[in-house]
């Protein structure tokens, strides 16, 4: 899990930082606490891992490509029909639908 590895990291970092310097007392309590603070931080981020980010690039670059044999489709259907309706409307995204330019 990313955020057991990243934090497991960073307190090993601090822990070198601190073992340069025996003379400090409490170096286990402070090590214990800073892990315990980055674990309480982490667990409020929304993070995910490369793979499940690419995993689901990957499901919304499949469903794009459907979407827009879909549309050719339907496009294709709408032509064969009766030619006195009124053309369909294009369809909007929802990206369009919150005024993002480069939907």
């Amino acid at each position: 899990m990313i955020h057991q590895k990243l934090i497991d990291t960073l307190s090993g970092q601090f822990s070198q930082l601190l073992s340069n310097r025996p003379d400090l007392p409490g170096q286990q309590e402070l090590q214990d606490q800073i892990r315990t603070l980055l674990q309480g931080t982490f667990s409020r981020l929304d993070l995910v891992t490369r793979e499940e980010f690419d995993a689901q690039q990957a499901v919304l670059l499949r469903t794009r490509e459907r979407l827009e044999q879909m549309e050719v489709r339907l496009a294709a259907l709408e032509g064969g029909s009766d030619t006195s309706e009124a053309p369909a409307a294009p369809v909007r995204s929802e990206a369009q639908d919150a005024g993002d330019p480069n939907a």
